[in-house]
């Protein structure tokens, strides 16, 4: 027969118990718990330096707590077809890493981490849609994807943030942005004819740049020439007049070495005026 004073300890212990457990609760360093009372947000534990982590109480019955992770989140966001600027067709994927830094906001707004992720999922949507949409797939595909990629986590940081979600955007990536296959032989020739186009301007601009070089030195190289001659025929002339019977004798010598230095056959008298400085020597008397 059971005794009615063990079942009467019995009863209370698991009174005890359950109140306890409804009073007593724990949040860890990677969490932040809201506590709710009839459906209101009374208070936040651990979403504040002022409140941390470790052994909490609450009122027994009368108020529960939910727990949010306050690590980053990952998301995958759902690969979407996006026209660009020259009304080219990509298929994108995003990556995503938000954290929760308004928990009270993201219980009013949100309720929980799946409408979080189909909400967000939404948002990007549209920031993706926004900044790829204004600009080429060359763009995209090779030139500016860090840039735009950066346009992006600002714009939804933007776009969180007035909607009052109660989130923070960490990160964004996109993984790939591919031309349906059906484009993608018509635009990679579109842009290799863009570049063969490039390369055929940047190699006549060189050449033309060289033809200037080389009419620019040959300019200055005649007129460095003709000055030096100019100059030269003035020393001559100098020198000339100063002496004419060496300046005959330096022509004479001029006019042996054109004729005779070419294997040309003369034939002349020994008597002849033009040998006159073989015969007589430098003053030809």
């Amino acid at each position: 027969m059971t005794n009615p004073r063990l079942t009467f300890y019995g009863i209370i212990a698991a009174v005890a118990l359950i109140v306890l457990s409804q009073t007593f609760y724990v949040v860890d360093q990677t969490h932040q718990a809201l506590v709710i009372r009839l459906g209101e947000v009374v208070r936040t534990v651990n979403a504040s330096p002022d409140d941390g982590p470790g052994l909490k109480i609450k009122v027994p019955f009368l108020e529960s707590r939910l727990l949010f992770d306050k690590r980053n989140q990952p998301i995958q966001v759902v690969r979407q077809e996006i026209l660009t600027a020259n009304q080219e067709r990509l298929m994108v994927d995003a990556f995503v890493r938000y954290r929760i830094n308004d928990p009270v906001r993201f219980y009013t707004g949100l309720g929980d981490d799946r409408t979080a992720k189909d909400r967000l999922n939404s948002v990007v949507n549209a920031s993706l849609r926004q900044v790829l949409g204004s600009v080429s797939s060359e763009d995209i595909i090779s030139r500016r994807r860090a840039a735009l990629t950066r346009q992006v986590r600002d714009n939804l940081s933007d776009r969180t943030t007035r909607s009052r979600l109660g989130l923070q955007v960490i990160d964004v990536r996109i993984r790939s942005a591919d031309l349906p296959e059906a484009n993608q032989e018509a635009v990679f020739d579109r842009m290799k004819t863009a570049r063969q186009q490039e390369a055929a301007r940047i190699r006549a601009e060189g050449a033309q740049r060289q033809r200037e070089i080389v009419a620019t030195a040959t300019q200055e190289a005649e007129t460095i020439r003709g000055e030096a001659d100019a100059e030269r025929a003035k020393i001559f002339a100098s020198s000339f007049g100063q002496d004419p019977s060496f300046a005959a004798y330096y022509r004479s010598l001029q006019a042996y070495e054109a004729s005779l230095g070419q294997g040309t056959t003369m034939v002349l008298s020994p008597d002849s005026a033009f040998f006159r400085y073989f015969t007589k020597g430098p003053n030809g008397q």
